[in-house]
């Protein structure tokens, strides 16, 4: 497998991630500190994370009320406030390339590799509570990219079925 022309895999460098995800808390200055410091620790990549709150969150969880850098809020709200839309992935896309690190952000659903993909990402990754998803794997697919696959808590089965279904 390739990223960004970088061979991956068994007797090459390994491609160092800088897991962001929404370590940022919502606030863009907060994720180009984050970036800046993945490049000067030497990483090839940071990700983010990307979800549609809505489709990403059970419902049965969206008035749960939670504690928060913000106070108490319910969960949908908690989770709409971190999430980073066109005018932040617009400035994340902007500052990688100008300090030359890839980027790229794990989605959740359907809409968010959509969105993510007009920003021709090098590569996407599966999380590892989405990896059942195959309506998201087939979209993911779809995108012709290479995609890693996040396994913890996965089964032998599930990951065999998520690895078929994007070698197809």
């Amino acid at each position: 497998m390739e990223i960004a022309g970088r061979k991956i895999g068994q007797g090459y460098d390994p491609l160092i991630i800088a897991e962001i995800g929404i370590n940022h808390n919502g606030d863009i200055k907060n994720a180009l500190k984050l970036i800046e410091a993945a490049k000067l620790a030497g990483c090839d990549a940071v990700k983010f994370q990307k979800r549609t709150p809505k489709i990403a969150t059970p419902k049965s969880s969206w008035d749960v009320m939670r504690e928060t850098p913000w106070g108490k809020m319910k969960y949908i709200d908690y989770k709409k406030k971190i999430e980073f839309e066109k005018r932040e992935y617009d400035i994340i896309d902007k500052y990688c390339k100008k300090i030359d690190i890839i980027w790229t952000a794990s989605c959740w659903d359907v809409p968010s590799v959509k969105f993510i993909e007009k920003y021709k990402v090098k590569f996407h990754k599966v999380p590892s509570a989405c990896i059942t998803d195959i309506l998201l794997l087939k979209e993911l697919k779809k995108t012709n990219k290479p995609v890693i696959i996040s396994t913890g808590m996965s089964t032998e089965k599930q990951i065999k079925k998520a690895v078929n279904i994007l070698s197809q």
